[in-house]
């Protein structure tokens, strides 16, 4: 199998920044870590290979630095690892996120599978892995727990809100997997000095043959108009004791309280 993973390298610090001017995050100088459930995305995507050979390719759109989240998925065993990294990118929206993306999925080629986290902890939309689908026109599956491919086709159990769906897809697809799907693996000191030494290819705009406008900031129509970090809320208060101690306790504490 031919398997393309989308990562996205995030902020680690709760303590994001924005751009005051384009309310977009500054990334800049920040500590970043790959986004957590595109780990999951990974892994499953190094068990199907396991199973049924192949290859692996692990692709990211951001900054200089988010080859690390690169160099992470190589550690892991990915096969090959591009970075979409140009100005022109800058600003990107879902929209013009799933448009990079696509442009760089038609330039690999013929691919069996597309796998992607269910969403991003800093954006939190889980939108770019179904407006991947759509702009390549390939059947989707989300929120997969349990994927298994077979005959050019793929099974996935997908969770939803109060009971699971399984659903049978003709490949090739676009998957995005919740984090309870694996455990991604913790590669070894070889694997880490290896992906060290790895080459990273690099894509901008004109590798890709995309357009300008509808890249980046051009290609952005969300209009963000205010961000701000939820407000901090007091540490609470642990009680210890004795059962009648605590009880005694939170009487007393909810008697202030009313």
């Amino acid at each position: 199998m031919k398997i393309v993973v989308c990562i996205k390298q995030v902020p680690e610090s709760t303590e994001v920044q924005v751009d005051p001017k384009t309310n977009a995050l500054i990334r800049e100088g920040v500590k970043s870590i790959v986004n957590p459930v595109d780990e999951n995305a990974i892994e499953a995507a190094l068990q199907l290979r396991e199973a049924h050979g192949g290859k692996v390719t692990a692709i990211s759109m951001g900054p200089p630095q988010a080859e690390e989240a690169l160099r992470q998925a190589l550690a892991m065993g990915a096969d090959e690892a591009i970075l979409l990294v140009d100005n022109a990118f800058r600003g990107s929206d879902t929209l013009a996120t799933s448009y990079t993306l696509a442009a760089a999925v038609r330039k690999i080629g013929e691919v069996d599978l597309i796998l992607c986290g269910k969403q991003a902890i800093d954006g939190d939309t889980g939108q770019v892995g179904p407006g991947l689908a759509e702009r390549l026109g390939m059947p989707q599956v989300t929120f997969a727990i349990e994927l298994e491919a077979e005959d050019g086709k793929l099974r996935a159990r997908r969770v939803l809100d109060d009971f699971f769906e399984v659903l049978e897809v003709k490949l090739p697809a676009v998957v995005t997997v919740v984090k309870q799907v694996n455990d991604p693996r913790h590669p070894g000191m070889k694997n880490v000095l290896k992906a060290k030494r790895a080459e990273v290819a690099k894509w901008g705009l004109d590798e890709l043959g995309a357009e300008a406008k509808q890249a980046g900031f051009d290609g952005s129509p969300t209009q963000v108009i205010r961000v701000w970090p939820p407000e901090k809320r007091s540490e609470g208060k642990r009680i210890e004791g004795s059962a009648e101690e605590v009880v005694e306790e939170l009487a007393k504490v909810l008697g202030e309280v009313g």
